[in-house]
């Protein structure tokens, strides 16, 4: 399948899943705020569904296209452990993170999202131009 094509159609999945979470429950698929009140919060059946939904998903994909996963990566345990929860920080302190303000709060026109869609935007590009600049990511 085209890389295009299968992008379109994640991207379809992706809102529709969140529009019927949306229309179903009154929820946002934020995936940090559902993961963080999972681990942390009340036991909500749906949010420990949809965390354990997102496991299987990817044992499911690591099933049929182990290449997906064929990504090398030289960096220590400790160092990957520290970034994940400097993101975990930032999306709490950001209150979402891109899947949260990105697909839903954009898709409700939250000004809001907009504005943190809009930042974390900048701060990826700015973050790869500098990289670019330093002779590229190690």
């Amino acid at each position: 399948m085209h890389p295009f094509v299968a992008s379109t159609l994640g991207g379809l999945i992706i809102g529709l899943a969140s529009a019927l979470l949306l229309l179903s429950q009154g929820r946002i698929a934020g995936i940090s705020g559902i993961s963080a009140s999972a681990a942390f919060g009340p036991r909500e059946g749906w949010r420990l569904a949809f965390v354990a939904g997102l496991g299987v998903g990817g044992l499911v994909l690591l099933q049929s296209m182990p290449t997906a996963f064929a990504v090398p990566v030289d960096r220590s345990l400790f160092l990957l452990a520290a970034a994940g929860l400097l993101v975990g920080f930032g999306t709490q302190l950001g209150r979402g993170c891109t899947s949260g303000h990105g697909v839903c709060g954009l898709g409700r026109l939250s000004r809001r999202s907009a504005l943190a869609t809009g930042a974390f935007m900048l701060t990826g590009f700015a973050t790869a131009s500098l990289l670019h600049l330093m002779g590229g990511a190690r």
